[in-house]
This record gives structure tokens, sequence and C-alpha cells, in this order.
């Protein structure tokens, strides 16, 4: 009968690292960098500041790997210490204030070099602005929940929120949001 330790590829690759094998964990980042990317990408817009995430990720999970208990999938563990980073990541932009307009670089002298993109449906960029201006954890909540369409225990789990929390915290967010979708502009 085999162990617990080697009935999962991950769990095998984990072990492995452990032990010092630095290609096992080359191979779980491979396995899983489109999935972490996929969810850092719903977070930051900048592909530098998405590069800068993932890389953040990937370098905990190396360093936090004896933590891996394996009572979950290495996935959801590699997630979950994506979605705070994230949230981290939110809060640090938060704090950081507005990013510059395009009409303040124009007007400092910045020149564009690619050619003008198509016109946003207006509908999207406002609610990519209502978005911006909810807290980080109503954001992380309407992401995942909305974005993800991850379910409520999945986002239990990946939070450490009890459910009934996310389920508040849902209904706030969306509270939130709708009222700074109907704030006329």
């Amino acid at each position: 009968m085999a162990s617990e330790e080697t009935s999962s590829p991950d769990k095998q690759l984990v072990v492995a690292t452990l032990a010092g094998d630095d290609d096992s964990f080359a191979e779980l980042s491979r396995r899983y960098k489109s999935r972490v990317f996929g969810l850092v990408a719903r977070f930051a817009r900048d592909s530098s500041e998405i590069e800068d995430i993932c890389q953040d990720v990937f370098v905990q999970a190396y360093f936090k790997l004896r933590q891996f208990r394996g009572d979950s999938p290495f996935e959801h563990w590699l997630l979950r210490i994506a979605t705070f980073k994230c949230y981290d990541y939110l809060r640090k932009r938060r704090r950081s204030g507005p990013a510059l307009s395009m009409d303040a670089l124009l007007e400092s002298g910045h020149e564009p070099i690619a050619p003008e993109a198509v016109e946003p449906h207006p509908g999207l960029e406002r609610l990519h602005t209502a978005l911006a201006e909810l807290s980080p954890k109503e954001r992380l909540v309407i992401t995942l929940l909305e974005l993800e369409e991850r379910s409520i225990l999945e986002i239990a789990e990946l939070t450490g929120w009890s459910m009934s929390n996310v389920k508040v915290r849902a209904f706030r967010a969306r509270a939130a949001l709708r009222k700074l979708m109907e704030k006329p502009e």
C-alpha cells in the first residue's frame, strides 16, 4: 500500500524539494504558474506588477514549504498564498494613492508610443473605477466570487474567513459596489 506522501505527484515533489531537490520545486512552479498568474492578473493590471506578485508567491511558497501539511491539495495551498499576496498588494496600492491619469502624463510631456487603444465600454470603465474604490477586503471577495467564480466554501478556505463571514462580506461588498455604480458621474 502506498504511503500518504507518495500517493500524490504534488506531494512527491514537495517531499523531494524538502530533501534538497530544487528541480522538483521548479516542476511544481511550472504546473501552477498559469493558475497563479490568472488569479493575480485579476487584481493587478500592470504586467510588471503581476510578475512581481507571482514571483513573491512562489518565493514565499518555497520558503514556507515546510508548513505545507498536505491535508489539502498543493494547488489550494499555493492559491491561498497568492490570495494573501493579492490582498497585500491591494492594501499597499490603496495606501500609495491613485496612479497618474493619462491626462496628467500627457500634460507632463509624456508621449505614448503605442497607437491609441479602442475606447472601452463606458459601463466597463465605470465598473473598474468603482472596483478600485472598494476596500481591499471588498474587492478581494468580489473578485473571487464574481470574477473567479469561486464558491463561498472556496473563498472561506482561501481567505481563512468563516463561510458566514464570506457571505456577509460579499453582501456588503455588492452593496458598496452598487452604491458606487449608481453614484452620478
